[in-house]
């Protein structure tokens, strides 16, 4: 078992953090990944205990790839360095893993402190997680939260292409389209302490995470995506055919000629919009299937690999 602790200039609660883990799952390895840190995040982490490693690329996004990419387990957690998520709550997130067989358990924060939790943040979580739920299905109720456990399949099946905080969202969706079995657990959550900032830029990052939400609607729902485009290029090109069309009618000629040519313009474009879609439908199905097989080749969290077994009775 691996703690993933992504860190940024976090020298106020990272030895915090790394001793309620340690305490909390005893037999986990801390790695604890540096992401240019101008404070002593690096050396309080060593000093705590924790294996400490730095990724130059700036972003949590990056952070993930890189920790997801070298370090090797049978379960993951995966926390925030903010000391602000409850570490004692761990072993109940394992245990649901390990015990139901599933692929994620998201930490769905729950706290009545308001500045743990600001409005606009836990305005902003609702929507994004609304929007999400809409779109890909409704599974998870804490899209944002950074506070997760994962089996082995679910980390090396997944590309981790996001660069900053909308990694989450990422994460979220990658459960959801390849149908993991997946779980929510409630846990507290508090407040930074003394010293500690956020690194979330509420309006910036927010539209970040619209913006890939858009483009994974694009990626993983071409037909659709492109449906509503075509519908919309159609609409406006008869909205603007109509009085041509009408006059056309009445008169037998054609006076606004830039219109008409501009209505059967965006009709042609509608349809190549739809032809668009339908081609790239065809092509995520491919790309689903082998994301599904990548993920099929790891056996569940507490299922035995039977090839592993006989290679080691060997």
């Amino acid at each position: 078992m691996a703690v993933l602790i992504p860190c940024y200039n976090e020298e106020a609660s990272i030895t915090s953090v790394i001793r309620d883990f340690q305490a909390a799952l005893p037999t986990a390895a801390i790695y604890v990944y540096d992401n240019n840190s101008k404070d002593r995040t690096v050396e309080l982490a060593r000093e705590a205990g924790a294996i400490v490693r730095t990724e130059p690329l700036q972003g949590k996004g990056n952070v993930v790839r890189r920790m997801f990419a070298d370090v090797e387990a049978d379960v993951y957690v995966m926390v925030d360095g903010d000391d602000t998520y409850h570490a004692a709550s761990a072993p109940a997130l394992v245990s649901k893993l390990v015990g139901q067989h599933l692929d994620m358990v998201n930490g769905a924060r729950v706290t009545d402190i308001a500045a743990a939790y600001r409005p606009g943040h836990r305005f902003g979580n609702m929507m994004l997680t609304g929007i999400v739920a809409k779109i890909f299905g409704n599974r998870v109720a804490d899209m944002l939260s950074g506070y997760r456990v994962f089996s082995r399949r679910f980390v090396k099946s997944f590309p981790a292409l996001s660069g900053g905080f909308e990694i989450e969202t990422e994460l979220t969706v990658h459960a959801l389209e390849l149908r993991m079995p997946m779980s929510d657990v409630s846990t507290p959550y508090k407040d930074r302490p003394p010293g500690s900032a956020s690194k979330l830029r509420t309006y910036y990052d927010g539209f970040r995470i619209l913006k890939l939400i858009l483009v994974l609607v694009k990626e993983e729902r071409p037909l659709q995506f492109f449906s509503i485009l075509a519908g919309f290029l159609a609409f406006v090109a008869i909205v603007l055919a109509w009085p041509v069309v009408a006059t056309y009618m009445q008169t037998g000629l054609v006076p606004r000629l830039p219109t008409a040519v501009l209505s059967t313009g965006l009709m042609l474009l509608g349809f190549l919009s739809l032809t668009c879609g339908l081609i790239l439908e065809t092509v995520t199905r491919g790309r689903r299937e082998i994301k599904r097989m990548q993920y099929l080749r790891i056996p569940a969290p507490g299922i035995r690999d039977p090839a592993r077994d006989s290679k080691d009775k060997r």
